[in-house]
């Protein structure tokens, strides 16, 4: 068995110590879920004669934002925001409890996000009970995306929709070779390209998948800027293979200088490649697939029982 990529206590550590101030820096994660929300309006098309979700996971939910803009869309659907630090979910709890008109005071009767504090990579939520799963800047902390996707099959409804957005390779590429040049220590997360992604979700069955491509760039005074942006979004270095102790002040120097070589006029460039994708769940008894192999789904009920007399 292979080393594992991610430490993923070392994950849920980081957004745990985040979750007071990730709202506060989270500019381009408000921007790609803005864009990602605008996706689902396809749902709410009067021609296609669908019926409004009623179960919506929010899987990676943070702080919540998202969560409370879907059960705004949808008032009568079961939001579950799921996320694995339980921090993130306090706070949840606490943003997406709508209030009364005009007062301070909290709607006793309006429906709220469900929090859930669990790991993508084991949803605890029964076979077939999600009409949507939406996920923003989320997958890229894991990294077996094709046994996730199976994961996804599994909780979605048939016709159910897949609806999520993740950083390609081109994400902080300047970061990456900038600290290449002070040492041999990874310090940027390898991401999946656009062409991977869509390989997964075909592999794990899912259909009429559409993948787009997008890049933003965020502008910093200098790297002590950047870095302190990522730790107030918990996005540090959570690799396996990292070096666990701090890194040095010459190594950091040296960093420093080598990003140096890309200022522009608007201050040190922060490039972001984004990926969302969109795909359906199959019908009802396609088998699904992990790794490309199809695993049988066999009803307990089809199971013949030889009882002892």
């Amino acid at each position: 068995m292979s080393a594992p990529l991610f430490d993923t206590r070392q994950v849920r550590r980081a957004f745990s110590r985040s979750a007071a101030s990730y709202d506060a820096a989270a500019r381009l994660q408000r921007q790609v879920e803005a864009r990602l929300l605008e996706s689902l309006d396809y749902l709410d098309d009067p021609a296609l004669d669908r019926a409004p979700p009623q179960v919506v996971l929010d899987l990676g939910c943070g702080t919540g934002h998202a969560s409370g803009l879907l059960q705004r869309r949808w008032p009568k659907a079961r939001i579950i925001a799921l996320d694995l630090a339980l921090p993130m979910l306090r706070h949840a709890r606490d943003a997406t409890r709508p209030r009364l008109p005009g007062l301070p005071l909290r709607n006793p009767f309006a429906a709220t996000p469900q929090p859930v504090c669990a790991d993508a990579r084991a949803l605890p939520l029964a076979e077939a009970s999600v009409d949507v799963i939406f996920s923003n800047l989320c997958l890229q902390w894991v990294e077996d995306l094709p046994g996730v996707l199976a994961g996804f099959r599994r909780v979605l409804k048939p016709h159910g929709l897949l609806l999520f957005s993740t950083f390609g390779p081109d994400t902080l590429w300047q970061l990456r070779a900038a600290f290449a040049q002070a040492d041999d220590a990874p310090h940027v997360s390898p991401f999946l390209d656009i062409a991977a992604v869509g390989d997964a979700l075909v592999a794990a069955g899912f259909f009429q998948p559409v993948v787009e491509r997008d890049l933003e760039t965020t502008w910093y005074a200098d790297l002590p800027a950047l870095m302190r942006e990522l730790r107030a979004l918990g996005a540090t270095n959570a690799l396996a293979s990292r070096r666990h102790a701090l890194t040095g002040r010459r190594r950091f120097t040296a960093a420093a200088a080598a990003y140096e070589a890309h200022r522009a006029p608007n201050g040190l460039p922060a490039d972001w490649e984004i990926i969302s994708a969109m795909a359906w769940a199959p019908e009802a008894g396609t088998p699904i697939r992990e790794h490309g192999i199809e695993l049988a789904a066999v009803p307990v009920a089809r199971i013949p029982i030889r009882r002892r007399r």
